[in-house]
């Protein structure tokens, strides 16, 4: 991360450049502010001529205006600088997510967002703070200092003892700091994660009376937050003391030793009252931007891009495995745990898919359906065993969407043109492969209402409902050209007619479909049907289950009464319609 940090600054040195220029140009009052000031007094109203007098405060008016103009032309500069390091971070944030082992089961990735959200945001602002301010103290400070040796070298010592020591003291700080400010991070992130969860499962919530447990446990994450906000706070108030007596002590000693060091014609008046505007309107105000904005800015973005680190790691890019040898799906021993969790939820499974087969998953919720359509196609690698399409493993091929399609039971719209949405598996396919696609599916009517494939889509699918959204989805994964189709509860926002409708389009399209089922009468619909259970995986036609697993048996027998006219004995392969279904 740090190279990548490191990295995206420095492709903007054009732009580190101007910035330079800037800042030279935006100190220029720092340099000269007292060197004029001691002119102005020793030249000028001591000697009796106030006209030069003036004449120096006006040059010094005049370097403030051109001090004031370099930092205006800092900020227009700044954007050109840290935009690009935004977007570098946001890729690689995005990266992490999609590679991670073990991505949240249900619901969003809420620590995800609260990355991109607060994290890279935190990186870009303190970077954009430090460039602005910190540059501005080190320009600053270093051009106070080198006017005051220039008109009162005599002072340089005592006035950078408690400099010296203030700064000690604040770098002794910041282990604790960072310690803290790491802590109210993570803290940011667990209250995101909490509040995602419940929001996205909000219906459910109240559906079971959990209102009370949700609000414990929000409450719980904010009074955590809370705390780790106040210790953040309580140090950096112990931090801004000891930088602001850093800022005061030289100033108390300057007007101290100043009217001594005049007596004895070390200094004159003009280089004493020079010293002090040096001190006062230079060195103090940059030590003061150091306790306030420069310290808490390094602390928050070396904490943030420790987290971004933490959390984007992508596994090295495996070699290019070629094409398979076939559309044949090949699970061998495979195994999968989320987590620490004792149990897998895929255990030692064996399962060929020879090219056509239409196969039903069905079994409880929560049983490990989802992740079974995961691996087989290739979004999350087995802990044992193997996927092989082809011979090649699915996570290993290059071009997978040509190959396997996911239909989740989210479904993804994005925002654009219909047409857009449709053709993202098959970039450059005609207007007819796609409109086919879209009546294929059922959804004709959706078509026709947003006013054809040029119909603009709103961001996170405004203005459609569930079952449009997921016929969207069906209709891109039906004009890919992919050999296998998973449908994982794909149809769940359908009403059983269409839902019908869309997996015959599947079953009659060609390759390979898996159907991870909503409605038991996907079952009855497919070739062989795969349970699982918890304690067994089974698999068989719907007629071999019906007879030989009871658990199977009971779940068609539950569901039979809301399906008038099915029966245990319904053929699976019979294509007339089933009645009460379709």
């Amino acid at each position: 991360m740090r190279r990548l940090y490191w990295g995206a600054l420095s492709g903007q040195w054009r732009g580190g450049l101007v910035l330079l220029a800037c800042s030279v140009l935006e100190g220029l009052p720092a340099f000269f502010s007292g060197r004029l000031v001691e002119m102005a007094v020793n030249s000028g109203f001591a000697a009796g001529r106030p006209g030069l007098g003036i004449t120096w405060l006006a040059v010094f008016g005049l370097a403030s205006f051109t001090g004031a103009f370099g930092s205006r032309l800092v900020w227009r500069q700044l954007g050109k600088v840290v935009e690009p390091l935004r977007d570098a971070l946001v890729t690689a944030v995005v990266r992490g997510v999609l590679h991670d082992p073990a991505p949240p089961r249900n619901g969003p990735d809420a620590s995800g967002v609260a990355r991109i959200t607060q994290h890279v945001e935190v990186v870009r602002d303190a970077t954009g703070g430090l460039l602005v301010q910190a540059r501005a103290m080190v320009v600053t400070t270093a051009a106070a200092i080198a006017g005051l040796v220039t008109i009162a070298g005599s002072l340089v010592l005592p006035v950078a003892v408690p400099v010296v020591l203030a700064l000690v003291g604040f770098a002794a700080l910041l282990p604790s700091l960072a310690r803290r400010q790491r802590a109210l991070t993570l803290s940011d992130e667990r209250t995101s994660a909490a509040i995602g969860s419940i929001v996205g499962g909000v219906r459910d919530v109240v559906a079971c009376g959990a209102e009370p447990v949700a609000a414990r446990k929000v409450d719980q994450a904010v009074t955590e937050q809370a705390a780790a906000a106040v210790r953040v706070a309580r140090s950096g108030a112990l931090r801004t003391l000891i930088v602001s007596l850093g800022g005061f002590a030289p100033l108390v000693l300057a007007l101290a030793l100043a009217p001594s060091m005049v007596a004895r014609g070390e200094l004159t008046a003009g280089a004493a009252l020079g010293a002090l505007v040096y001190l006062a309107t230079s060195m103090q105000p940059a030590l003061r931007g150091l306790a306030s904005t420069a310290s808490i800015v390094v602390l928050r973005l070396l904490v943030a891009l420790r987290r971004i680190s933490e959390t984007t790691e992508v596994p090295e890019p495996r070699p290019a495995a070629g094409d398979p040898e076939g559309s044949g799906l090949t699970v061998r021993g495979l195994s999968f745990r989320w987590g620490a969790a004792p149990e897998p939820v895929v255990r030692d499974l064996d399962l060929e898919l020879p090219p056509g087969e239409h196969l039903a998953v069905v079994g409880p919720s929560g049983i490990g359906k989802s992740t079974l359509a995961g691996l087989l196609t290739g979004l999350l690698d087995p802990q044992h065993g193997r996927v092989l399409l082809g011979g090649i493993p699915v996570g290993e091929l290059t071009d997978r969407p040509r190959h396997v399609v996911l239909v989740p039971q989210q479904a993804y719209v994005f925002a654009g043109t219909l047409r857009d949405n449709l053709a993202l598996f098959c970039a450059g396919a005609t207007d007819e492969h796609l409109t086919t696609a879209v009546e294929a599916v059922g959804a004709g009517a959706l078509l026709e209402r947003l006013g054809g494939l040029d119909g603009e889509l709103g961001h996170g699918a405004e203005g459609l409902s569930a079952g449009e959204a997921q016929l969207i989805a069906l209709a891109r994964a039906y004009a890919a050209p992919a050999g296998i189709a998973v449908l994982d509860e794909a149809t769940s926002a359908l009403d059983p007619a269409a839902e019908v409708r869309a997996e015959r389009a599947f079953a009659t399209r060609g390759g390979t479909l898996v159907v991870i089922a909503h409605r038991l009468s996907s079952a009855i619909r497919a070739h062989r049907v795969l349970l699982l259970d918890g304690q067994e995986t089974l698999l068989g036609s719907h007629r071999e289950l019906v007879a030989t697993a009871p658990h199977y048996a009971e779940m068609m027998r539950a569901w039979l009464p809301s399906t008038p006219g099915v029966t245990l004995s319904t053929n699976p392969l019979d294509d007339r319609p089933v009645t009460g279904i379709r």
